[in-house]
């Protein structure tokens, strides 16, 4: 059955599920958040954030947050976190059920995606849709896999159903948390292999840090009570490899920027996209901390984002500290 689907937030993954929603047959409502942006998509069906989509006459694209969600059977929050309680403070209540295509955790109260619009939205179902989406390759047609998790079941099968186009296959699961928790911290390895990348070390090196970056990763989803093998599914390896290796993902962009030469506000000032990994390096920290779980590469990330460590040195002291028998977890 056809859904009246709105979705919150008018960035990559916002338009690029616009259009694969009404391309399988289902009613949609676009929202932005600054209304001269708005103005200039409904004018024109194309937005500078991805030249490559040129949204459908069927998308109805909306300023108003009222009228924006009324109606709807399902809502989609694709908001990048940091800015996600904020904007989510403009919408009115409603019962209507919640999924987050959104991937970090905020810096200052560490929630996930999940419990700021718990916060928000009250006891709604909520749900979580991630995996390897490179979003100019969804624009492109181009052969996806996604996983839906929700502690709601019979949320995550309408996720499921309501997604899944011939081109992209949709799984149901039943850990949100880890699904969340592997989707930011990805972002920071991410950033890692990107500095790889502009010191020119090589795949060697990357591959193996993208094998570290996953025991890290699993080590601080399971402290925080998520299921292991979460992270070695779509939501885990499979995003985490598309991230750190893909030429168009932002993350890592950003890190071989740096590894390059070029600082951190420069290369923010230049980009056009939110780099997530950047302020959620912040969080995986302070996670880390709490849960007393060691991540070394994401600690290397936050000194040279934030700490003025360069990006020679931060491998350096990686390759440089002692190794023992290898451990995944």
């Amino acid at each position: 059955m056809p859904e009246r689907i709105a979705i919150v937030g008018d960035g990559q993954m916002g338009l690029v599920l616009a259009a694969q929603l009404v391309e399988t047959g289902h009613a949609v409502r676009l929202w932005g958040p600054f209304a001269d942006a708005v103005a200039t998509l409904r004018a024109t069906r194309a937005s500078p954030r991805l030249p490559e989509v040129e949204l459908p006459e069927e998308v109805e694209v909306e300023e108003d947050p009222v009228r924006a969600i009324e109606d709807a059977t399902l809502l989609v929050s694709a908001i990048p976190v940091q800015h996600l309680r904020e904007v989510w403070r403009r919408f009115p209540s409603a019962p209507t059920p919640v999924v987050s295509v959104s991937k970090g955790i905020e810096v200052a109260s560490l929630a996930r995606p999940s419990e700021i619009l718990r916060a928000c939205r009250g006891a709604v179902p909520i749900g979580v849709l991630s995996g390897p989406t490179i979003a100019s390759e969804l624009a492109r047609r181009l052969p996806a896999a996604m996983i839906a998790a929700s502690d709601d079941p019979a949320l995550a099968d309408l996720v499921r159903r309501t997604f899944r186009a011939p081109w992209v296959r949709v799984y149901a699961g039943h850990d949100p948390l880890g699904v969340e928790i592997a989707g930011a911290a990805k972002n920071v390895i991410a950033i890692a292999a990107g500095l790889l990348d502009g010191l020119g070390a090589g795949v060697n090196a990357k591959s193996a840090l993208l094998a570290r970056g996953l025991a890290e990763i699993v080590r601080l989803g399971s402290a925080l009570g998520a299921r292991a093998e979460t992270f070695f599914g779509i939501a885990g390896v499979g995003d985490l490899a598309t991230t750190c290796f893909s030429p168009e993902g932002r993350n890592r962009s950003c890190g071989e920027a740096i590894g390059r030469g070029e600082s951190l506000a420069a290369h923010l000032r230049a980009t056009r996209s939110v780099v997530e990994g950047v302020e959620t390096s912040r969080s995986i920290r302070s996670l880390a901390e709490r849960t007393g779980v060691e991540m070394p590469i994401s600690a290397a990330v936050h000194a040279v984002l934030f700490e003025g460590l360069a990006p020679r040195q931060a491998l350096r002291s990686l390759m440089e500290r002692e190794t023992s028998l290898e451990r995944v977890g």
